[in-house]
């Protein structure tokens, strides 16, 4: 079965924060996870946030290993930009179908999951209050991006972005994280922590953080 074919038959699998009766009105955190991982690698970091937020925890539509993911690694002889596209368009599609129960809608997400995150925002500048990515990366779309990504409109917008890393991350490659950090600084209205002894993880300090960061860009008003 390919990328393509999971996607499209994809049914999504949430785990909320909130009950539905509760989620009205709310500002809406989506959650996304890593390679290999699933919805619930990540939700234990919803109690560290603004409790104004009802979050999401979203399952990748790929069966990968002991998890999921969004789509393959680069590094597969199957990854293709169509496959980030794909998968991106299918998390739109479901956000749509919520959205409009909640104030706005902001982005988490840790390694792969940052890749979806930042391509949610590049495909739908407009959507989107923040995004916060975790020892992540942005994808390298190339001309294949054209007509789905509006990175001119994005950078207009100037999306308040947190991006926290170890230096030391043994898992995204230099090329990924030379090319996030310029396309970051000229996309975003970017909040870039670098962290010690986290390596690809994430850590409490870091939390603290994305918690301050996300009180005053989404909550402030």
């Amino acid at each position: 079965m390919t990328e393509a074919t999971n996607v499209h038959n994809w049914a999504p699998i949430v785990t909320w924060s909130k009950a539905e009766s509760e989620r009205s009105g709310t500002p809406l955190l989506l959650m996304l996870h890593g390679y290999g991982a699933d919805e619930a690698d990540l939700f234990s970091l919803a109690q560290t946030l603004p409790e104004e937020f009802t979050v999401a925890s979203l399952r990748g539509p790929e069966r990968t290993g002991p998890g999921y993911s969004w789509f393959p690694l680069r590094s597969d002889v199957s990854y293709a930009v169509e496959n980030v596209k794909s998968a991106t368009a299918a998390v739109t599609a479901w956000l749509d179908t919520v959205r409009g129960q909640h104030s706005s809608v902001t982005l988490l997400g840790f390694s792969q999951g940052m890749c979806m995150a930042t391509s949610l925002a590049r495909h739908r500048p407009h959507d989107y209050a923040a995004v916060v990515g975790l020892s992540g990366f942005v994808v390298d779309a190339g001309t294949e991006g054209n007509g789905f990504f509006y990175d001119a409109e994005l950078a207009a917008d100037q999306l308040p972005v947190f991006w926290g890393r170890d230096q030391a991350d043994p898992v995204i490659p230099a090329e990924a994280v030379e090319y996030t950090a310029t396309w970051l600084r000229t996309h975003s209205k970017l909040t870039k922590i670098l962290y010690t002894g986290i390596w690809h993880g994430i850590n409490a300090q870091e939390m603290a953080h994305v918690k301050e960061f996300l009180s005053m860009t989404v909550l402030k008003g």
